[in-house]
């Protein structure tokens, strides 16, 4: 809004300190007859409008009448009154870009928008700006898109685009700039991914090729089930990557329960047929020890046992047995010193873990393949730091269900080769979910209990999920934790009790419906050999209902579990809720899960609610997660919120933008692997990408 000042006066608030200084302004046309400043709200008539600022000390001072002033803030109405409560403003009369300007053509002109804080405004910055621009030779300023790309796009020259992107007349201006410097991001980014790609496929790794007779072809007749299309066509594909010298980097996106794990595993057998070892990194130790023991389910007669194998250096890359280990930070010292002993020596084929995989006394004889999985509970410098413990280049293979947005983001800029599952195994049964909504539906809190208790009555068994440990803590949530709290994502506050796994089981074995109800609780704080028995009674059956936190998110497989309650699902991101949901309908056995939150409907934090129960789609899912939280840092640690080292770009918004730029750099690069020809793109690059950011793109 451009107006001029006619008064300003001060008072002293009644109720409290402080003061409130009132201004009243009109549009420069008021005085000719044309009162344009009502037409902003319902009344009419209007040539004023009231500005009222509290404690406005800078207003007080610097709106003084006669003056022009540009405001920037939210216009109401009480009664027949305008008025604008605390505006930011920007004196025009002061401008030097500004005097004397028609009123007509200074409102018409778009103003740039800065990242500005609370005592830095985004006009302060605009100014700054003004400064440095008429300091600087744009004309010097070096444009690293190809000729041929700024002819065939017909894109504005780069200086010019630096000019109408802080300095636009028209809104044409700074879109055909936008458009322009959009690209140019896109190009500089693509190309460095390209230029990693080439780098990458030039490394020497070793190659894993198939063996026949193997322990692979073993395991495959022995499967006691059909692979799905899906699965052997992935199988496929790793199958050819890892028989190259060069090494695989992979993307594997199934839905929960798509059968992830059976593909990494023949993925791993072919590497221990070769000679190779491989690893596979779990979030939890829970995943963990549930990774080991179903694997060696799985190998049956194929897995040896580490207590019988004797002490032969390599005799688990070799013959018609695998040693399984397992490596965590909890382990008693001895079994902890000989898992650390059969990975170094090589009589480990296949070693499980944790972060404890991770520590500086942890080597491997010869790591061929790195399987990460729920890869979003890593950060890249986690991975990196397995993979510097191979003697050239791993394999690596990086699992998700449901692909976080820094994931999506990644796939969409083409730096991991994807391979999707999206076809659900014989026996997986449909999960229905529902939001309940206590805030207009209190009653519901007791109906939940009594669900529950009808599932138990039918022969089946409840999950039920708190946010918390305790009433002093924040649940199992991790450092390096992707999904932040809804009060994270909203700005909002945690001051409203959160149901926490201590006080839930105080309450349910005090709950009439679930009188005689065997149940437990499980958390990550809990002695491991605690947690241990915890899992392996509700896997029994032996208990019916188990209270957990987060620590259940990922692998936990109990086919007779069909109810999953979900208790302050508000506080859990898209990826989380979808994680969760999929522990139930595992065994044939159809599968529900509450969504149970105490906010009123027209909350924020609803909406990523009634997507999680809208679609079972990890994918559609994924694209709705990024909507919400952006694409967090592309080329850094960060994975997800506002951190991102995208200006101009945005994942869902520009993919056409980005598909252009794929395809231009992996022609450029393709024709010129060192950039030698485009020294300005390569120049671009370096200054875009500063070493730790381009490590990050080495790193995966």
């Amino acid at each position: 809004l451009i107006a001029r000042v006619l008064s300003n006066s001060t008072r002293k608030m009644h109720t409290r300190r402080g003061s409130i200084t009132d201004v009243v302004i009109t549009d420069d046309a008021a005085s000719h007859g044309r009162p344009r400043l009502s037409a902003v709200g319902p009344g009419s008539g209007h040539g004023t409008l009231k500005v009222t600022f509290f404690n406005g000390f800078r207003a007080k001072a610097e709106l003084l009448p006669g003056r022009r002033v540009m405001f920037s803030g939210k216009v109401t109405q009480y009664g027949s009154s305008l008025s604008l409560t605390n505006p930011d403003f920007n004196l025009l009369d002061e401008d030097p870009d500004m005097p004397g300007m028609d009123p007509e053509k200074l409102a018409a002109m778009p103003v740039p928008v800065y990242p500005a804080t609370s005592k830095l405004t985004s006009w302060s910055i605009q100014k700054v700006i003004a400064t440095l621009l008429e300091t600087l030779d744009l004309d010097d300023v070096p444009d690293p898109l190809p000729e041929s790309v700024v002819r065939r796009e017909k894109f504005l020259p780069v200086a010019q685009a630096y000019r109408l992107i802080h300095r636009p007349e028209s809104h044409a201006d700074w879109r055909q700039a936008q458009d322009r410097l959009r690209y140019q991001e896109a190009l500089v980014l693509q190309a460095a991914l390209a230029r990693r790609r080439a780098q990458l496929a030039a490394e020497e790794a070793t190659a894993r090729r198939p063996v026949t007779g193997g322990l692979l072809a073993a395991f495959d007749q022995q499967l006691p089930f059909t692979l799905t299309a899906g699965q052997a066509a992935v199988g496929k594909t790793l199958a050819a990557e890892l028989a190259q010298d060069s090494p695989m980097n992979r993307l594997l996106q199934g839905e929960v329960g798509s059968g992830k794990t059976i593909v990494a595993l023949r993925a791993m057998l072919q590497v221990v047929d070769a000679g190779g070892q491989a690893a596979l990194l779990a979030p939890t130790e829970v995943l963990a020890a549930q990774h080991f023991d179903s694997i060696r389910r799985t190998l049956g007669a194929l897995s040896r046992d580490p207590m019988l194998s004797g002490d032969s250096l390599l005799a688990g890359l070799a013959g018609d047995a695998v040693q399984v280990s397992l490596l965590t930070g909890s382990l008693p010292t001895a079994a902890r010193k000989r898992a650390l002993l059969d990975a170094a020596s090589g009589a480990a084929g296949i070693v499980i873990g944790t972060h404890a995989l991770l520590s500086e006394n942890v080597s491997f004889y010869d790591l061929g393949l790195i399987v990460v999985d729920e890869q979003h509970r890593f950060g890249v410098e986690q991975r990196d730091v397995l993979r510097s413990k191979a003697s050239k280049p791993p394999h690596l293979l990086v699992m998700t269900a449901t692909p976080i947005p820094r994931t999506v983001a990644m796939t969409v800029f083409g730096d991991l080769e994807t391979s999707v599952l999206d076809e659900l195994p014989a026996g997986r049964a449909p999960i229905t979910t529902h939001v309940v909504g206590l805030a207009e539906n209190p009653g519901w809190a007791d109906r939940i209990w009594t669900r529950s208790r009808e599932e138990i009555a039918a022969g089946h068994q409840v999950f039920v999920v708190c946010p918390r440990i305790g009433t002093d803590d924040d649940g199992d949530f991790s450092p390096g934790e992707a999904e932040p709290s809804a009060a994270d994502l909203e700005g909002g506050s945690s001051a409203r009790e959160l149901a926490s796994v201590t006080a839930v089981v105080e309450h349910l074995q005090q709950e009439p419906a679930l009188a005689g109800v065997p149940l437990a609780p499980l958390h990550g704080r809990q002695d491991p050999a605690v947690k241990s028995a915890a899992m392996a009674d509700f896997t029994a059956n032996r208990t019916k209902l188990l209270v957990s936190t987060t620590v259940i998110e990922v692998g936990v497989d109990v086919h007779n579990a069909t109810l999953m309650v979900i208790l302050d699902a508000d506080r859990f991101g898209i990826s989380q809720l979808h994680q969760l949901r999929g522990r139930v309908g595992r065994g044939g056995l159809a599968g529900t899960c509450l969504l149970v939150t105490s906010l009123e409907p027209g909350h924020p934090s609803r909406r990523r609610l009634d997507a999680v129960a809208a679609t079972t789609d990890g994918f559609a899912l994924s694209q709705e997660d990024l909507k919400l939280r952006r694409e967090g840092d592309i080329l850094g640690a960060s994975q997800s919120g506002g951190r991102s080292t995208l200006k101009l770009l945005r994942v869902l918004e520009h993919e056409d933008v980005i598909a252009r730029a794929r395809t231009d750099a992996q022609e450029i690069v393709g024709n010129d692997p060192s950039l030698a020809q485009h020294p300005l793109l390569a120049a671009a690059i370096d200054e875009y990408l500063n070493p730790e950011k381009e490590a990050f793109l080495e790193r995966g």
